[in-house]
Order: structure tokens, then sequence, then C-alpha cells
């Protein structure tokens, strides 16, 4: 029966082992996964003020140097086309 108690505690002993195994290897995939969620919020966050620093930048060059408005063209009748 001692025997017996010592398989079962060797099997007990084996799952606890790669229970510790499992929990440790899913600690790190989270650390992992949460550590590029970060990166790709701080480079978003960089990314947004970088457009929106261009973007203000952009706006206050058009209002110091308007581009000028592109004059209507009127085309002029031609005699052929009066005539008719």
């Amino acid at each position: 029966m001692a025997e017996g108690n010592q398989t079962i505690m060797e099997k007990a002993e084996a799952r606890f082992v790669d229970k510790q195994k499992k929990t440790a290897e899913r600690n790190k995939a989270t650390a992992e996964y949460m550590s590029e969620a970060r990166a790709r919020e701080i480079k978003t966050a960089r990314l947004r003020e970088l457009r929106l620093a261009k973007e203000e930048a952009d706006r206050v060059a058009e209002e110091l140097n308007p581009t000028p408005k592109k004059k209507r063209v009127v085309k002029k009748a031609t005699a052929t086309e009066v005539k008719t």
C-alpha cells in the first residue's frame, strides 16, 4: 500500500509541476501581450501628435500664404458659333 501512495504522490507532484509551468508560461505570454499593447499605444500617441502638429503647421502656412483662387475661364464665342 505504501508503494501505491508513493505513485499517487509522484503523479500529484508531476501534475503540480506541470500546472506551475503552464501558469508561468501564461504569465509570460500575458506580460508580452501587455508590453506590445503599451508600445502600440505609445506609438499611436506619438504619430497622432505628429499628425496634429503637421495639420496645424499646414493651417498656419495657408493663413500666411493663401493659395490664389483660380479664376473662372470664360470661353469666347467664335464667329461660326454666333451665326448658328
